[in-house]
C-alpha cells in the first residue's frame, strides 16, 4: 500500500506516517510546514519507504505526479490553532478553500479513495442556541448555526463545510470514493502549545510552575481524544467499504469543564501553579464566540467498525506529561 498524506508534518499527519511505516506501507507526505514541522519526520528522511515533498497542496504540478502515484490519500493540510486562524485569517480562508479544490481535482482525475479531515467547529452555536446547558452530544446530521462574518473563527469553520460539501459533490456527480471525518480535540505527544492548544498550553505551564491562563469562566466543556485512538479510527475508515460517501464524528466521549482539566493537569504534575482567568476579548479580540459545550456523538462510527476509544482522559494527559517532562517542557 502506497499512502499520500497531505499536512504530514503536522501533529495527525506525523503520527499517522509512524503508523504507516510501522506497518510497512509506503508514505508519501507533502507539507508547506506552516504549522507542520520537519523535525516531525525528520527520523524517518533516510527510510527507504518515505518520501517527504515540501510544497504546497494548492501546487497543482508538485501535488499531481504524487496523487498519481498513490493508492489512496489522507488529505490532513489545513491551518491549525484558534490563535493562529485568529491572527491569518485570509492565510486561513485560502489555503483551505484552494488546497481541497485541487486535491479532489487530482484525487477524481486518478481516481484515489481519499479521506477529508474536518472538524467540529462546522456545527458552530447550534446547540449551545437552542439550550445554553445542553447536554446532547453532536450527532453528524445536525444543523450549522455560526456567527458573523467579522469573527474569523467561523470562516474557518465555513472554509472546512465547504472542504465536506466539496467532497460530497464529487462523490455524487463523478463517484469520486470520499470519506469525511469531523475532529473533535485531537491531542497527543508532537502537538505543540503556539497555535492556542490547550492541553499542550496547560501542561507546559505545570511544569514550569508557571500561572495557567484559562479564557472565559472556565465552565465550557471539551472532550479530548488520543491521538493513537483516532489514527487506529481513520485506518479502519479508510479500510471500510461502508465508509464511502459517509461523514464521521470523531472524538472521546469522556468529557470535562476547562477548570476542571487545569486543575487535573496541576495535580498530574505535581505543580505549585496558580489558575488565571482571561476573557476572550483579550485573548483574541473583539467579538470572539466560543461554544460552551461540544462533544460528540460517536454511534456511527461505533456502529460501523465496532469502534472505541482506548485511552481515557487521564491516560491521555499522563502521556502528555511524560513526553514534555522528556522533552524539558519545550514547545
Amino acid at each position: 500500500m502506497r499512502t499520500l498524506i497531505t499536512g504530514g508534518a503536522g501533529f495527525i499527519g506525523s503520527t499517522l506516517a509512524e503508523y504507516l511505516l510501522q506497518n510497512g506501507e509506503e508514505v508519501l507526505v507533502i507539507d508547506n510546514l506552516s504549522t507542520g514541522r520537519k523535525e516531525n519526520v525528520a527520523s524517518w528522511v533516510s527510510h527507504p519507504r518515505f518520501t517527504f515533498i515540501q510544497g504546497s497542496v494548492s501546487d497543482a504540478e508538485i501535488l499531481a505526479p504524487l496523487m498519481e502515484s498513490c493508492d489512496r490519500c489522507f488529505h490532513l493540510a489545513s491551518p491549525v490553532g484558534v490563535k493562529y486562524i485568529m491572527n491569518n485569517p485570509l492565510h486561513t480562508i485560502l489555503d483551505n478553500l484552494r488546497g481541497i479544490d485541487t486535491v479532489l481535482a487530482l484525487a477524481d482525475r486518478y481516481r484515489k479513495l481519499i479521506l477529508i479531515a474536518s472538524t467540529s467547529e462546522v456545527y458552530g452555536k447550534h446547540l449551545d442556541l437552542l439550550d445554553p446547558t445542553h447536554t446532547r452530544k453532536l450527532r453528524e446530521d445536525d444543523c450549522r448555526i455560526e456567527g458573523n462574518t467579522h469573527n474569523h473563527r467561523w470562516a474557518y469553520a465555513n472554509t472546512k463545510a465547504m472542504n465536506e460539501f466539496l467532497a460530497f459533490a464529487y462523490h455524487k456527480e463523478r463517484g469520486l470514493p470520499c470519506i469525511v471525518v469531523r475532529f473533535f480535540n485531537t491531542v497527543g505527544p508532537r502537538q505543540l502549545s503556539q497555535y492556542g492548544m490547550v492541553i499542550p498550553n496547560f501542561i507546559q505551564k505545570a511544569l514550569k510552575n508557571d500561572p495557567i491562563t484559562i479564557y472565559g469562566n472556565g465552565k465550557q466543556r471539551r472532550s479530548f481524544m488520543h491521538i493513537n485512538d483516532v489514527v487506529r479510527a481513520i485506518t479502519q475508515l479508510m479500510n471500510h467499504e461502508g465508509a464511502i460517501g459517509q461523514v464521521f464524528n470523531l472524538g472521546s466521549p469522556f468529557e470535562i469543564t476547562i477548570k476542571d482539566l487545569a486543575q487535573t493537569i496541576i495535580r498530574l504534575t505535581d505543580s505549585r501553579s496558580e489558575i488565571r482567568y482571561m476573557d476572550y476579548e483579550e485573548a483574541y479580540g473583539s467579538g470572539f464566540e466560543d461554544m460552551f459545550r461540544r462533544t460528540a456523538d460517536i454511534s456511527r462510527i461505533s456502529n460501523l467498525l465496532g469502534f472505541s476509544p482506548q485511552y481515557d482522559l487521564e491516560a491521555t494527559l499522563k502521556d502528555i506529561i511524560a513526553h514534555y517532562r522528556n522533552q524539558g517542557a519545550i514547545a
